[in-house]
């Protein structure tokens, strides 16, 4: 197994990543964990993330962007400034990809439009991820992963099955859209590779995310006509989650009907096989609130302990519950050297979680720990052949912010 800079699958690629806080940096870093070279470009006030997710050693060193952009060298650059655009479109031309994460019109307002950059490089491929696609109404408006959340039926979910709307507990669309928009831009790559053409990608989160949730959802409202409601209601029935035992809680699936029949026998009523309401996956499925509820009851008689055994046994799918707290002490994760102990250079110690997805032919790591703001400044202008004079007039004008330089002073 190879895990050399040189022989990372991505080696040689270079993405120009123009976003900030999570669907963009998400999506980029998949590119630079497998080798490609990030070249992540901040406005002076630096990404937002670099704000979000609690206290750091350092201000603007969150734990969160430490954990999205490692890999990734930044520039600081003010966009707006004389020289800005000038300094985007050279790091363009040598760029296989721009990414970005703001509305299309703010990227025609900067004169960074697709024609705008593929006329320095016809070969690129310039991918948008961003609110609301440009077909409809909506597509002026700003979006967070919240918003997207609530308007694409996802929050809706848990008022079908509690009663109240509310928001999953974590960025899922902004993590969801940015994979989407990984999987685009190497299917880009591929067709590049064949054709010889570069592209533009359109990765609008709310069509997305809709897509998303109604490909779970639009059940047998899919029918023309309607055959029923939307919504699956295996998944929206309010026992459709970790269910209470004797001292906690457990998560269990009995989809087949084997499983759901070894289950019964777990139970102590194998005659339920035979029960008209539970005998067949479909009988099951008309019968969902029936089986949740017999599972309910059977399953607070005993521990945790006890029944992750006893489903083991039987081959039928359980695991424990964890909380945020207790998947650090998970035996299995710890087996796997899923939880990796970092010593950042100005941060000190510090754990993440390295990619879990396994290449045989290459082992990602941490190459580079995620910079301070405009740390690669200057050595990122000096690769595309900017003199130190020139680079000297852009930081004393504010184009470019020379963090290394800054750093050094506080030293």
């Amino acid at each position: 197994m190879s895990s050399t800079p040189q022989q990372a699958p991505l080696a040689g690629y270079r993405i120009l990543d123009m976003t900030q806080v999570v669907v963009g940096p998400y999506c980029t870093s998949w590119f630079a964990d497998y080798g490609a070279d990030v070249i992540k470009v901040e406005p002076p006030s630096g990404d937002l993330s670099r704000s979000l997710g609690g206290k750091s050693p350092t201000p603007g060193m969150s734990s969160k962007f430490l954990a999205l952009n490692r890999n990734k060298r930044t520039i600081m650059l003010d966009l707006k400034k004389p020289g800005g655009r000038e300094v985007l479109l050279d790091l363009a031309r040598t760029s296989d990809a721009l990414v970005y994460n703001v509305r299309p019109d703010a990227m025609a307002r900067l004169r960074l439009t697709y024609d705008d950059v593929r006329a320095v490089n016809a070969r690129i491929i310039y991918c948008g991820i961003y609110g609301f696609g440009q077909g409809g109404r909506y597509r002026a408006k700003p979006a967070y992963d919240s918003i997207i959340q609530g308007s694409s039926g996802l929050a809706s979910l848990f008022e079908r099955s509690s009663g109240t709307p509310r928001y999953v507990g974590m960025v899922i669309a902004d993590r969801i859209v940015g994979l989407m928009a990984c999987n685009a831009l190497l299917t880009a790559f591929l067709h590049r590779e064949r054709t010889g053409l570069g592209q533009t990608i359109d990765v609008p989160m709310f069509e997305n995310m809709a897509a998303f949730v109604l490909n779970d959802h639009m059940h047998t409202r899919a029918f023309d006509p309607p055959l029923g409601p939307a919504g699956d209601t295996r998944l929206l029935d309010p026992d459709a989650r970790p269910l209470r035992t004797k001292d906690g809680y457990i998560c269990l699936t009995a989809n087949t009907d084997q499983q759901a029949f070894a289950l019964f026998a777990a139970f102590g009523m194998p005659e339920l096989k035979d029960d008209p309401r539970f005998r067949t996956i479909a009988d099951r499925a008309a019968n969902t609130r029936d089986y949740y509820s017999l599972r309910e009851k059977a399953l607070a008689q005993k521990t945790t302990a006890e029944w992750l055994a006893i489903l083991e046994a039987c081959d039928v799918p359980s695991m424990p519950y964890h909380t945020l707290d207790s998947i650090w002490e998970d035996p299995h994760l710890q087996e796997s050297g899923f939880f990796e102990r970092m010593e950042h250079p100005t941060e000190g110690g510090y754990w993440h979680t390295p990619p879990p997805t396994k290449l045989s032919a290459y082992r990602p790591g941490i190459r580079k720990h995620a910079p301070h703001r405009g740390e690669q400044s200057r050595e990122i202008l000096e690769d595309i052949g900017y003199t130190a004079e020139r680079i000297d007039t852009l930081v004393a004008g504010g184009t470019v912010v020379d963090g290394a330089a800054g750093r050094a002073r506080t030293r």
